[in-house]
């Protein structure tokens, strides 16, 4: 049956309207697209035609407090190649291999990799980047860049660290102020076709790169370089596994010196020491052999600290009355704890003594006796008070923290054995830490190295330091009476060997033996400050398994005497405290 005339009609009108309603969404669509989306789809045929290549930042450099520069950076250049703009593949790898050092096979790979850019080497030096440059071959890019440079090559170098190969911080301060130091960094922009071929007519533009800003540190490298070389030279005389030498002000926390020898090149720092053969290791054992070396035992490791710990726990006992420095007691050589018999580092023993003599004879008993006295659970509370059982929150990364008997685990002999500085484990930089916080008249204090920031034109400075609420720990009277005992230690007792002609000095030593006991293995260690009456510096030197004689009022002891004979006239030369004012002498 034939259609009629007025379906064809209706057929057209319909496909009509819909022509209409299409043309009318794609219209909608475009007008969209050109008002509203203009500058993304803009955007994106940018992203499409240009090539960015990043520009380094110049790195911030860190100086010691009296503007020494410790780390700095030198001019490099990086090697690239640009896959599309490359004529002669052969002639440029001929090139690379020869001036970069670099075998054929890992050129070729590169050179021949579709990329729109790709890295060949960085850090090469400037003559050889200005020689490849000369060339003229197409497809290769030289771009500036810088590369970190330690002009004291291992002086402190497991305080400050070093960078990776994109001048990234990866250890110690340089990590730690990554922020600060590493800057922003900067773009050229050049424009290419489909092909991603160069336009030489559309040049390029830059968005230069904005340096890293310097960071001043509480180091001396005068009072550093001084600490080191003792450490190395009793290292070496002793025979010793290593040596720390830890100074700072105990009014404040800036850490004037942290030596911890051996140190590593700085400039070198993938490279074992002379005697490790690199070549019979596995990557495993390389790589464990190179987190020792770049470990800093001052602030990463734990140790017990013997002796010395006897300041605390005479503060502790002060502080809570349990004891008087005219108390007596009795020495027979040992005391017996619920059945365990402790010995005195004197075995015939001190025989009658009060407190004052207790202390500078180092006697066991006395201690044992005292912290007898104060009980576990007063005595875990004045080391909560002190801060022992935190960290120092030193701004170096991988601080360890204390190793501390739970407080309802500790009994009648733990107790006995933490009084005197056994059976639990610190960080050196805790223990001077925590003395200088006792001494300082009781204000607890927090070890620092960084001071302030400033841009490289010295037009803005900022502390790195956040400002906290001091906090008091101890009284200014048991704080004094406390100095006054370390005084007679250092005049008249075991540590003697502390004395420093012409300064009042306090101190007190310490030995004590690693674990596993019976072993034949110690650690000696003197813990020093001057002036004695009113404590400007405070030092810790450690020496880690002494061979032959390893008491440390013996060994330490003359390290930190020969320490400050040398730079407390130093610290008074230079006005270091305040101008014009001089270290108190005797």
């Amino acid at each position: 049956m034939e259609l009629s005339k007025p379906f064809h009609r209706k057929k057209i009108v319909v496909i009509f309207l819909a022509c209409i309603l299409i043309f009318s969404g794609l219209s909608a669509r475009v007008a969209y697209l050109m008002v509203f989306r203009a500058a993304h789809y803009s955007e994106l045929a940018l992203d499409l035609h240009q090539r960015e290549r990043k520009i380094k930042a110049k790195r911030g450099r860190i100086l010691d407090r009296n503007g020494i520069v410790l780390a700095d950076n030198q001019p490099v250049c990086t090697i690239s190649v640009i896959h599309n703009q490359i004529r002669d593949p052969n002639a440029v790898i001929a090139l690379l291999c020869s001036k970069l050092g670099m075998s054929e096979e890992t050129v070729r790979k590169r050179v021949e990799k579709v990329s729109s850019i790709e890295k060949i080497k960085s850090n090469v030096d400037l003559e050889t980047g200005e020689e490849i440059y000369r060339t003229g071959l197409d497809g290769i890019k030289v771009d500036e860049d810088y590369k970190r440079y330690y002009p004291y090559e291992n002086l402190a170098s497991k305080v400050i660290g070093f960078t990776g190969g994109d001048n990234q911080g990866i250890l110690a301060l340089e990590s730690r102020y990554e922020e600060v130091l590493s800057g922003q960094e900067g773009l050229i922009l050049e424009m290419t076709d489909a092909r991603g071929v160069r336009l030489l007519d559309e040049g390029e533009s830059r968005v230069e790169p904005v340096d890293g800003k310097d960071l001043y540190i509480s180091l001396d490298a005068n009072i550093q370089l001084y600490a080191q070389q003792l450490a190395e030279q009793v290292c070496l005389e002793k025979e010793a596994e290593s040596v720390s030498i830890l100074v700072l002000r105990p009014d404040n926390g800036e850490i004037l010196a942290m030596a911890d020898v051996p140190e590593y090149q700085l400039n070198d720092p993938f490279t074992l020491p002379e005697g490790q053969q690199e070549q019979l290791m596995t990557e495993k054992e390389k790589q464990e052999a190179l987190n020792k070396m770049w470990r800093n035992a001052c602030i990463n490791d734990t140790y017990e600290p013997g002796s010395a710990f006897k300041v605390i726990t005479a503060a502790a006992a002060l502080e809570n009355g349990v004891v008087r420095e005219e108390d007596s007691f009795q020495c027979p050589g040992y005391i017996v704890v619920e059945g365990r018999k402790i010995r005195c580092a004197k075995v015939r023993g001190h025989g009658t003594e009060n407190f004052v003599q207790g202390t500078m004879n180092s006697c066991n008993p006395v201690f044992v006796t005292v912290g007898l006295r104060m009980g576990a659970d007063t005595f875990y509370q004045s080391m909560k008070q002190f801060g022992l059982l935190n960290r120092t929150g030193i701004d170096v990364p991988g601080e360890a923290g204390t190793i501390m008997h739970a407080q309802d685990q500790i009994g009648p002999v733990e107790l006995a054995t933490i009084s005197f500085g056994q059976s639990f484990q610190i960080t050196p930089i805790q223990l001077a830490a925590t003395v200088s916080s006792l001494i300082n008249g009781g204000t607890r204090i927090t070890p620092h190295l960084g001071l302030y920031c400033e841009k490289t034109d010295g037009s803005e400075r900022i502390s790195v330091q956040k400002e906290t609420e001091q906090k008091r720990i101890l009284s200014e009277e048991t704080s004094a009476r406390l100095r006054s005992i370390l005084f007679q230690v250092v005049e008249n007792g075991g540590g003697k060997n502390g004395k420093v002609e012409g300064y009042q000095v306090g101190g007190k030593t310490a030995t004590s033996e690693t674990l596993p006991r019976g072993t034949g293995r110690y650690i000696s260690s003197f813990l020093g400050f001057a002036p004695a009456d009113d404590p400007k510096v405070l030092a810790l030197c450690i020496i880690r398994n002494p061979q032959g004689v390893y008491y440390g009022g013996l060994v330490a002891a003359p390290v930190v005497r020969e320490l400050f004979e040398n730079i407390l006239p130093y610290l008074d030369e230079i006005g270091y405290y305040e101008k014009n004012e001089t270290i108190n002498r005797n």
